[in-house]
Formats: C-alpha cells, sequence, structure tokens
C-alpha cells in the first residue's frame, strides 16, 4: 500500500543519458570488438567453433533477456495506469533500446541457419531429420525458412513496441500533453498480449530447440521470470549509478528502492516456483524426452551447477532479500542485483551449454570473451541510441504522483 503527500518537489535536470554515460560509448566498443575478437581466436586455436556459437548464443540471449524485462515493464505500467513508476520508467524505456544491437548480433545466428550449418541447431541438419521419427515430426516448425521468418517477427515487433513507446514518452518531455499517456496506455493491452506470445515462442527458439527431442510447455514463463529478475536488477543498478553521481537523488528515494527490491524479491521467488514445477512435472510424467534432459544436468558435474541454482539463485537471496531494511539500502540492493544477475547467466548457463559440453560445467575462457563482447556491444547500441533522451519522463501527468510515493 502506499500513501502521497501534498508537498511539492521540484523536478532537477539530470540531463541525457549520453551526458551522464560520459566515454562509456568508446569503452564499450573497444570492450565490444576486443571479446568478439578474443572469443574468435579461442575458438580458432582449439576452443572449438560449436562451443563459440553455443556461447555467442547464451550471452546474447542474456541480454536480450534485461530488454525483454524492461519492455514487458514499460507496458505493464502503462496498462495499469501505475504512478509509483513514473520517476524511474525512463531507465526502462532507455534498457528496451538494447533490442536493435541484440537484433543486429542476431543476424549472425540467421545467417547461419540458413546456410544450413548445424553446430548450433542439429535440426538444421536434413539427414537428422529424415533419419529422427521425432524431430522429421517437428520440421514443420523447426526449419530455417520459418526460423528466420519467426525470429526477424520478434524482433521487428519488439523494436517497434520499444521506439514508440521511447519516443512517445520524449514527446511528451516537451509538449507536457497528457493525451500521449492516453495513446500509450491504449496500446499496452494487445502490446501485452503480442509481447507474451513472442517471448515465449523465443524462447521455444533460441533455447529448447537446442535439443530438438526436448519440449517443455512452461520454457516461456521460464524464461520471463529470468528476464523479468535481470531487468530489475539492472533498473537497481541503473537507479544505484544515478544517485551515486548526485542525479536524481530527490526524485529516487527509498521508497521507490524498496518497490524496486520487493519486485526483484518477487519474481526470482517467481523463478524458483516455475523452475520446480517444471522438475515436478518431469518427475512424475517420467517421459524419456523430457528426463534425458534432466539427467545430462544431474551428471559429469553438471548436478554441482544444479545445486547451486537452487542455493544460490532462490536460498540465499530469499533470506538476503526479505529484509525491508535491505530492500531501501541502495548498496545493500545493487549489491544483490549484482549477484541476482550472475545467477541469470548462469541459469541460462546451465540451461544451454550443456548441449554442447555435457561431460564438464566448466566455463570457457571463450564464454567470459562472449559475453564481454555481446555486453560491450549492447551497451554500445544503447549509448548510441537513447543518448539524446532525459533519464527522467520530465512531464509525465504522474509524475507528481511518483515524486510523492511512500510505502506504509
Amino acid at each position: 500500500m502506499a500513501h502521497h503527500d501534498g508537498h511539492t518537489i521540484e523536478v532537477s535536470d539530470p540531463g541525457t543519458v549520453g551526458q551522464t554515460a560520459g566515454s562509456a560509448a568508446s569503452t564499450a566498443l573497444k570492450a565490444g570488438l576486443a571479446g568478439l575478437v578474443i572469443a574468435v581466436i579461442l575458438a580458432a586455436i582449439g576452443g572449438g567453433w560449436q562451443r563459440f556459437l553455443f556461447s555467442y548464443l547464451h550471452n546474447l540471449v542474456f541480454v536480450v533477456g534485461i530488454a525483454i524485462g524492461a519492455l514487458g515493464f514499460v507496458l505493464l505500467q502503462h496498462l495499469t495506469r501505475a504512478g509509483w513508476s513514473a520517476v524511474v520508467r525512463r531507465f526502462a524505456e532507455i534498457l528496451t533500446m538494447l533490442f536493435v544491437p541484440c537484433g543486429v548480433l542476431f543476424l549472425f545466428i540467421i545467417v547461419l541457419v540458413l546456410s544450413g550449418n548445424d553446430l548450433l541447431y542439429i535440426w538444421n541438419n536434413t539427414a537428422v531429420a529424415e533419419n529422427d521419427v521425432l524431430v522429421r515430426h517437428k520440421m514443420i516448425y523447426l526449419n530455417r525458412t520459418w526460423f528466420t521468418i519467426r525470429a526477424v517477427a520478434y524482433f521487428l515487433f519488439w523494436i517497434g513496441c520499444a521506439w514508440f513507446y521511447l519516443k512517445t514518452s520524449a514527446r511528451q518531455d516537451a509538449s507536457g500533453d497528457p493525451k500521449l499517456s492516453l495513446k500509450m496506455e491504449r496500446f499496452a493491452p494487445v502490446s501485452l498480449l503480442l509481447f507474451g506470445l513472442s517471448l515465449t515462442f523465443a524462447g521455444i527458439d533460441w533455447v529448447m530447440s537446442l535439443d530438438p527431442h526436448w519440449f517443455s510447455t512452461i520454457i516461456g514463463v521460464y524464461y520471463f521470470a529470468s528476464c523479468s529478475v535481470s531487468f530489475y536488477a539492472m533498473l537497481a543498478l541503473m537507479v544505484y549509478s544515478a544517485n551515486n553521481k548526485g542525479l536524481l537523488t530527490r526524485e529516487i528515494t527509498a521508497e521507490h528502492r524498496h518497490d524496486i527490491g520487493k519486485l526483484l524479491f518477487g519474481f526470482n521467488c517467481f523463478w524458483a516456483y516455475i523452475a520446480f514445477s517444471q522438475y515436478l512435472l518431469y518427475w512424475y510424467a517420467n517421459i524419456p524426452e523430457e528426463t534425458v534432459w534432466y539427467m545430462r544436468r544431474q551428471e559429469n558435474g553438471w548436478e554441482v551447477v544444479s545445486m547451486i541454482l537452487i542455493v544460490g539463485h532462490f536460498v540465499i537471496p530469499f533470506l538476503g532479500l526479505m529484509s525491508r531494511t535491505v530492500k531501501r539500502n541502495s548498496k545493500q540492493l545493487a549489491g544483490w542485483a549484482v549477484y541476482l544477475l550472475v545467477m541469470v547467466w548462469i541459469d541460462l548457463y546451465w540451461l544451454i551449454m550443456p548441449e554442447v559440453s555435457p561431460e564438464s560445467p566448466v566455463p570457457s575462457l571463450i564464454d567470459f570473451a562472449c559475453l564481454l563482447g555481446v555486453g560491450g556491444l549492447a551497451v554500445l547500441g544503447v549509448l548510441k541510441l537513447a543518448g539524446d533522451y532525459s533519464l527522467i519522463a520530465r512531464k509525465d501527468p504522474r509524475l507528481p504522483e511518483s515524486l510523492h510515493f511512500h510505502n506504509i
């Protein structure tokens, strides 16, 4: 619950994303290029091209997941006409710009699939499809043309939606027209419906189809939970970074951090619930195509990663983030945000990498080089695309409500 007091808060000018970032774009470019070059060199001298491709996909799915979580947040705030979040919503709108560089980076995977390469997706090998009954029956969905059309459709929708909400919100910064808020609200319901469908099928295409024998009716929700955790963690870090630089210190208060912390805590518990639900369904159904997928993650050292996720992704943050004090403390919340970003990365590693390295869960230098490469270029894209936008929606009609927000 919340209430709103009546005293006036003057909104400060935090400047634009570009002014705040400084030389970060140059650093991101160097880091991104260096990371991908190092990953390619490591693959060429013995790390293996298949490992490189899986690492590239893993880190791309991780980064685009932050953007998916951000877009879901933006749509939900407009759908519910939320007031508390107006002061931090621009951070989410900025993060949705990750879709553009991620879409460009995903073109490499599309070209790979269209060329007939099967190092990443074994179903792309026609011989496998002809000799495997289960795969053959799925080829109406798992084929290179349909895979490409779907991937392009996902990114076109995500990018279009992200641009619409950021551009419209920025127009309101100049005009203050409340009708623009109504316009964004009108598009939110159908956009949220398409958003849910798109992220579900993206999870099926990019993660589940790595093993064409495996099927999960819960993979879309699982991926959504991971995306939400990574987004709220990133939002907490952006708030901490802005406040640490002396920006928006009066506008973004412990009350807003408290709600961000509650959402981070809640969605992390939701992830645990979904992960356990999937395991429980597989356990009592005892279907070979499902249990084999889990067995691969319960042997050869992967069982250690499974335990790390149970304890590290749920038990520890459940106890650590439960306190109201932690959620309201800027540094402590930021620390937990970094921790949970690492856990989400490990979770996606556990989902994807056993398909290429079932004999060992030990990360390769290629994995970290790809993280640096994909992450660096994604950050560069955001800074270039959103560099001229303010860090706060200055004339949002719900901003006064957000500025006077208090938890009770």
